[in-house]
C-alpha cells in the first residue's frame, strides 16, 4: 500500500541562519550545539516518516520534543525550513497560498487541546462553521452538523451553547466540527490532555470507535505514553526534534531502540499493550484425542504436569484432562481419550489484551488456552507468563 503522507528530511529552524544550521544538522550537530553556536533553535530535525491510509499514527514525546511543530509543518501552519511533505502525490511545501487554503479545507481538519468553540454560536452552528466558510447551503450544512453530532454521541445537544456543556462534551463538539468537512486526514494536537482522567479515557474509547467505522488517517499528538500505546497503530517517539523510534506499540515496548526509549517506557502498564499472543507459551505436551489414557498419563508425568490439553486430528482444542482422570481411565481399560470427561477451560484469541487475561487468570484453576478463530490451539497463558512479561518491563510492582 502506498503511503498517504510522506515526510522526507523535514527540518524546522527558528531564529535565522538556516543555511548554517542545515549544514550543522548534516554534520550531526546536536540541538544544544546548534543553539550555542548560532543562537537558532531546531524545532524539527531531519524527520522522515511514512503514514499509511487509514492509520492512526501517534507522534509523542515530552514537552519541547518537536511533536506539535512537526504536526503543524504537515499542513504548513508552520512553514518547514527544509524537506518535502507529500500528501497523495501533492507536494504541500510547493503550494501557493490560495492552493494551500483549498487543500487544507478539502484534505485536513484539526482538533486542538483548547476547544476553540465560538461561545455565541450554538453547538450545531459551531460544528457547521467550516461548511459555512465553504459556502455550503445552510440546510445542507445544518444536516451535516446534526449527523456528526449524533456520530460523537451528542444527538439533541445542537441547540445548546458551548458553556452549557461539560469539558468532555465540548471536545466532542470540536471533533464533530473536524469531521463535518469529511477530511481525509484528521490532525489532533494534544486533543484530550486538558480533560479529567475518566473523561479522557472515554474520549480515547470514542475515538477508537469512530476510527473503526470511519477509517480516517489520523495524526495524533500526545505526551502521554499510555495514551499513545492505547490509540496508536504505530508510534513515532521524538526527542530534541528527532524521531528516535517508529513502530507498533508492541514493537516499541518489547524492543526499545535505545536507552532513552527504555527509560521512557519504565513503569508503563504493559497489560494495556501486550496481548495473549505476546505472552503465550508453546503448549507441550499436547494430548491427542485418539491416544490411550496410559500413554497420555506417562507423557504428562514425564513433563511434571498435573493436567493436559487435548486436541483432535486438526489440532482443534477439545478440552483439558487431569492426571487423576487419566489414571482412572487407564484403570478402567479405556481405549482412547474420547471416552473421558473433560474439564471446563477458558479460551481467548491471540489478540486479547493482557489486561483482560489478568482478570481471567485469577478465576480459573488451569492455564488459559489461546486459540484462533477456528479453535486451533496456538498456545497457553499461565500466571507465570503474565508475571514474566511484567517483570521484563519493570512493571511487577505496578501490577501487585
Amino acid at each position: 500500500m502506498k503511503p498517504l503522507i510522506e515526510l522526507k528530511n523535514v527540518s524546522k529552524v527558528f531564529g535565522g541562519r538556516a543555511d548554517t544550521v542545515q549544514r550543522m544538522i548534516e554534520r550531526g550537530a546536536s540541538k544544544d550545539d546548534i543553539r550555542r553556536d548560532t543562537g537558532a533553535t531546531v524545532g524539527v530535525n531531519n524527520v522522515s516518516l511514512e503514514i499509511m491510509p487509514g492509520e492512526l499514527f501517534v507522534i509523542m514525546g515530552l514537552s519541547g520534543s518537536g511533536k506539535s511543530t512537526l504536526l503543524r509543518c504537515v499542513n504548513r501552519l508552520i512553514e518547514p525550513t527544509y524537506g518535502s511533505i507529500v500528501i497523495e502525490d501533492v507536494d504541500v511545501t510547493a503550494l501557493r497560498k490560495e492552493e494551500l487554503l483549498r487543500f487544507r479545507r478539502k484534505k485536513t481538519a484539526m482538533v486542538f487541546q483548547k476547544f476553540a468553540l465560538f461561545p455565541h454560536r450554538t453547538v450545531q452552528d459551531n460544528v457547521a462553521f467550516g461548511l459555512e466558510l465553504q459556502n455550503v447551503p445552510i440546510k445542507k450544512r445544518l444536516e451535516v452538523a446534526q449527523e456528526k453530532l449524533a456520530l460523537v454521541g451528542l444527538d439533541g445537544w445542537g441547540g445548546h451553547l458551548p458553556q452549557q456543556l461539560s469539558g468532555g462534551m465540548q471536545q466532542r463538539v470540536g471533533l464533530a466540527r473536524a469531521l463535518a468537512n469529511d477530511p481525509d486526514i484528521l490532525m489532533m494536537d494534544e486533543a484530550f490532555s486538558a480533560l479529567d482522567p475518566l473523561i479522557r479515557d472515554d474520549m480515547q474509547d470514542e475515538l477508537l470507535n469512530l476510527q473503526r467505522s470511519l477509517h480516517k488517517t489520523i495524526l495524533f499528538i500526545t505526551h502521554d505514553l499510555n495514551e499513545a500505546l492505547k490509540l496508536g497503530d504505530r508510534i513515532a517517539l521524538m526527542k530534541d526534534g528527532e524521531v528516535v523510534q517508529v513502530g507498533t506499540p508492541e514493537e516499541i515496548v518489547q524492543h526499545p531502540a535505545n536507552e532513552y526509549v527504555a527509560r521512557f517506557l519504565k513503569g508503563v502498564d504493559v497489560t494495556k499493550v501486550l496481548v495473549a499472543g505476546d505472552v503465550m507459551k508453546r503448549p507441550f505436551p499436547v494430548l491427542r484425542q485418539q491416544e490411550g489414557p496410559a500413554a497420555a498419563l506417562l507423557r504428562l508425568r514425564d513433563a511434571g504436569l498435573s493436567s493436559g490439553f487435548i486436541v483432535d486430528e486438526g489440532r482443534h482444542l477439545v478440552g483439558l484432562i487431569t492426571v487423576d482422570q487419566l489414571s482412572q481411565m487407564a484403570h478402567q481399560k479405556k481405549r482412547t481419550l474420547t471416552e473421558g470427561t473433560y474439564e471446563e477451560i477458558v479460551t481467548v484469541l491471540p489478540g486479547t489484551p493482557v489486561e483482560e487475561l489478568v482478570n481471567l487468570i485469577v478465576t480459573t484453576r488451569y492455564p488459559i488456552a489461546v486459540v484462533d478463530e477456528n479453535r486451533v490451539l496456538r498456545g497457553l497463558v499461565m500466571k507465570s507468563s503474565i508475571l514474566e512479561a511484567m517483570a521484563a518491563q519493570g512493571g511487577e510492582n505496578d501490577a501487585s
